[in-house]
C-alpha cells in the first residue's frame, strides 16, 4: 500500500503494566497515598455546582493559561524557593522570585517535554542525554525528527560531566533524580553545564525532586538557557489528572507557550486547573506525604541491603536494585506469581536490575516477606 510510505513510524514508549485485580503495584513511581483531601473537597463542590447549575464550566472553553493554577504555584514555589536573605530575613521575591510568565502548564510532564522537544530542538546538532535514563526521550527525539546521542554513564550510573561540556549540540536534557536509577546530583553541576552551553536549551527534568533533592529552580533567575520540568504525577499523587509544570525565563516559556497554542491551545481542562490548584494550595499534605515516602523508602533500603540486594543511594520514590546471586529475571518472575508487581527492562547494562517503586509500609513488608522467599 502506497500511503504507508508516507506514515511517520516510531517504536513507541512502553509504559509500566497496569495489572487488574488486587495486587500489589511497585511499578510505575505513583505515589501510594491519596492526594490532598482538598481535592475531594473541591471535586465535590465542582459536582455540586454543575447539578445546581450554578456553573458553566463544562460547556466552556478552559482558561488556555491556567491562571488559576499558575498563580497558585507562583505563590507556593516562591515561599519555597524564593523566600528571601534567610540570614536578614528579607524577601527578594520581587527582585529574585517567579512570575507568572516564568511558568508552562501541559498535561503532564509528558506532554510538557514533547513541547519543549518540539520548541528548542531544532537544529541538525545531536541533543545529547544519558545512555540510561527516562525511555520516553529516544521517542520524542524520533516522533519530532530530532538527531540525538547518548552519552554513557559511568560505571556507577553517574553523570560524567564531561559529557556535556565543549561538545557540539543542539540541546540537553537529564532528569534529576535520574531514571531509573535514582541517582541525583548537585544543582551545581548542572550549573556547570548550563553554563557552559549558552547556545543550546538545556532541560532539567524533576520529576522526582522533591523525594529528597535540592530543584535546580533558582537556575532560571540565572540563565536564560535552561528549562526545569516537574510533575504533580509523584508526590502530589495527581498520575490520574495529568499535570505537568515547566520553569524559564520569559523568552523561554512564550516560545513553548506559541508552540503549545499552535497545537493545541486548550490542553488543561477546568476540573483539572482547579484539582491542582487545591493540591499544590495545600502544603502541609504535601510535606507530610513526601516525608512518609521518604521514610519507607529508607527502611526499604536496609532490608534490601540485609537480603544482599545491591544500589545506589535513591533520591526518587523508588530504588533501582540487583542481587548478588539471584537474577533480576529470576526475582521479577517470582515477585509477578505473588502478585507484586516491580519494573524490569531486558536492556544492556541494566538487565540484572529491578526498579522497585516505593507503596506503603504494608506494601513494602509484603515485599521484603516475598524477597526474602526468593532469594534465601
Amino acid at each position: 500500500m502506497s500511503w504507508e510510505n508516507n506514515v511517520r513510524k516510531v517504536i513507541p514508549y512502553t509504559a509500566g503494566e497496569q495489572p487488574k485485580g488486587k495486587v500489589i503495584k511497585l511499578n510505575t513511581n505513583e505515589c501510594p497515598y491519596a492526594p490532598s483531601p482538598m481535592v475531594a473537597t473541591r471535586i465535590y463542590d465542582l459536582a455540586q455546582q454543575e447539578l445546581n447549575g450554578s456553573s458553566s464550566m463544562l460547556r466552556k472553553y478552559p482558561d488556555m493559561d491556567a491562571a488559576k493554577l499558575v498563580n497558585a504555584i507562583v505563590k507556593v514555589y516562591n515561599d519555597r524557593y524564593f523566600s528571601g536573605d534567610k540570614n536578614t530575613g528579607k524577601n527578594t521575591q520581587a527582585e529574585a522570585g517567579l512570575n507568572f510568565d516564568n511558568v508552562f502548564t501541559g498535561v503532564g510532564s509528558d506532554d510538557v517535554l514533547s513541547m519543549a522537544f518540539m520548541t528548542f530542538f531544532n537544529s541538525d546538532k545531536p541533543v545529547l542525554f544519558p545512555d540510561i535514563t527516562y525511555s520516553f526521550y529516544d521517542v520524542w527525539a524520533d516522533v519530532h525528527r530530532i538527531p540525538y546521542k547518548v552519552q554513557p554513564l559511568t560505571d556507577d550510573f553517574s553523570i560524567d560531566i564531561k559529557d556535556y561540556l565543549d561538545k557540539e549540540n543542539g540541546g540537553i536534557v537529564i532528569p534529576n533524580p535520574n531514571a531509573p536509577t535514582g541517582v541525583y546530583e548537585d544543582p551545581s553541576m548542572f550549573e556547570e553545564i548550563v553554563r557552559n552551553n549558552p547556545d543550546s536549551v538545556v532541560i532539567i527534568d524533576e520529576a522526582y525532586i522533591d523525594f529528597g533533592g535540592e530543584s535546580c529552580l533558582p537556575l532560571i533567575k540565572k540563565y536564560d538557557n535552561v528549562l526545569v520540568v516537574q510533575t504533580f504525577s509523584k508526590s502530589r499523587s495527581l498520575a490520574g489528572l495529568r499535570i505537568g509544570t515547566a520553569f524559564g525565563c520569559e523568552k523561554l516559556i512564550r516560545y513553548l507557550k506559541d508552540v503549545k497554542f499552535a497545537f493545541n491551545s486548550y490542553t488543561l481542562n477546568y476540573p483539572s486547573i482547579e484539582l491542582a490548584t487545591v493540591a499544590v494550595l495545600d502544603t502541609g499534605y504535601f510535606d507530610d506525604t513526601v516525608a512518609k515516602v521518604i521514610k519507607t523508602r529508607e527502611w526499604t533500603k536496609e532490608k534490601l541491603s540485609e537480603l544482599g540486594f545491591e544500589f545506589r543511594n535513591s533520591k526518587a520514590n523508588f530504588i533501582f536494585a540487583k542481587h548478588k546471586k539471584v537474577s533480576a529475571d529470576e526475582i521479577f518472575t517470582k515477585l509477578r506469581e505473588k502478585d507484586i508487581y516491580v519494573r524490569h527492562w531486558n536492556k544492556p547494562r541494566i538487565d540484572n536490575y529491578l526498579r522497585i517503586s516505593i507503596g506503603t509500609d504494608e506494601d513494602m513488608k509484603e515485599l521484603v516477606k516475598a524477597l526474602k522467599e526468593i532469594v534465601s
